[in-house]
């Protein structure tokens, strides 16, 4: 396995308690965050929350809670305290002290802009497919287009992290379900759509790690990449040439000196994954291609599922996926942290699908779909289609 190669570890929902402080003017009570080590004292805690750690007094005595998560592939513990407090002088003027709460009132500097993660959603290429929007030619021009708004996005937006996703479909192939009509249409062998396939994404993979100091890679399987004989999938889930191209990336970039770029794939007989993207828990990216249902709608009924069968994406917060080849966004359910969850389709940057057209009268525009998560913040669904 290569160095910069790896399954991606299962993410889990610790039993982690909500940091809090809550405060009447005379005394209170509050819940730290996980420490790996005892801390010396709750000072920098108070301070976030806007008191004077000189001004409190903590009352005995403290309780602890404990509990083990997973921190670069390793298991630590964790220790949150329990506390109640009270401020020191009790005898307050409540009139004089708002005045003079207006005269000293700290603001709390606002989160740095920058530690967000932009997540690019590289979806359904289908590279080999000739359909309504054209062949190689107009497919070229289309992903080369995609990688010069990405780069403006990113110059832009100067996130800290990018979580590049390669969420399938991203050769035609000649052994899916249509499996006639792709020997009739398309021009190149699969080989030939593997080659090029690597090559598109790399070029906008080169083009992200330049500007971004913290880049992972994900790909997980498809319809279209899956090993299939006579139309049925064979081998595991990882059998699958998204996987495969995941895995040539990982080559060239521990050869071309691009150390900062990570790469994850699935756990072998998985067909998912999930990427805690602060390592906090806050923010938990689940990936999936889509095909496990026949629509969008049911993705929010099958990730009910999966959280309730313990599977990869179980406690994700953010849900993307492909599959549908048209920009989907879908409001769900509720987080640990208060936020709600969303599904994320992904557009199509294919050459179309005159068949869809032609049955039920719809088309998508061809486009990438990318989103911001910031550290802390809860995510609201704004999606960027590029």
């Amino acid at each position: 396995m290569l160095d910069n190669l790896q399954p991606a570890e299962r993410v889990h929902r610790s039993k982690a308690p909500k940091p809090s402080v809550e405060f009447d003017g005379t005394e209170g009570a509050a819940v730290t965050p996980g420490y790996s080590s005892e801390p010396e004292n709750f000072d920098e805690f108070l301070e976030d929350a806007g008191l004077d750690p000189s001004d409190i007094e903590v009352i005995p005595p403290v309780r602890t809670s404990r509990w083990q998560q997973q921190k670069d592939g390793d298991l630590v513990w964790l220790t949150s305290y329990r506390f109640t407090f009270r401020r020191k002088h009790s005898d307050i003027n409540l009139p004089l002290a708002v005045e003079a709460a207006k005269k000293q009132v700290k603001l709390k500097p606002l989160k740095d802009p920058k530690e967000r993660a932009l997540v690019i959603l590289w979806s359904d290429l289908q590279v080999g497919k000739q359909d309504i929007h054209g062949g190689l030619p107009e497919l070229e021009q289309r992903i080369a287009e995609t990688r010069q708004r990405l780069v403006q996005l990113i110059k832009k937006e100067k996130p800290s992290k990018a979580i590049f996703v390669d969420l399938g479909d991203t050769v035609e192939n000649f052994t899916n379900k249509a499996d006639q009509q792709q020997l009739y249409l398309s021009p190149i062998s699969i080989m030939e759509q593997v080659d090029l396939a690597i090559s598109y994404a790399f070029e906008a993979l080169k083009e992200v790690a330049t500007l971004v100091p913290d880049v992972t890679y994900a790909s997980v399987g498809s319809n279209h990449c899956q090993w299939r004989i006579a139309k049925q999938q064979v081998g595991k889930g990882t059998d699958d040439w998204g996987v495969f191209i995941g895995r040539q990336l990982a080559r060239l970039t521990q050869q071309t000196g691009l150390d900062h770029v990570r790469f994850v794939e699935p756990q072998e007989w998985d067909e998912s994954l999930a990427i805690d993207v602060f390592d906090d828990q806050f923010h938990v990216l689940g990936i999936v291609h889509g095909h496990q249902v026949r629509r969008p709608s049911e993705l929010s009924r099958w990730w009910r599922g999966q959280s309730f069968g313990r599977q990869p994406v179980a406690d994700a917060t953010c849900l993307i996926h492909g599959h549908f080849h048209h920009l989907s966004i879908e409001e769900l359910g509720m987080t640990d942290y208060g936020q709600s969850r969303f599904r994320v389709g992904a557009p199509t940057l294919d050459n179309g699908s005159n068949w869809y057209r032609i049955a039920t009268g719809e088309e998508a525009t061809p486009g990438m779909a990318t989103l911001i998560l910031e550290k802390d913040v809860p995510y609201g669904g704004t999606v960027f289609k590029l």
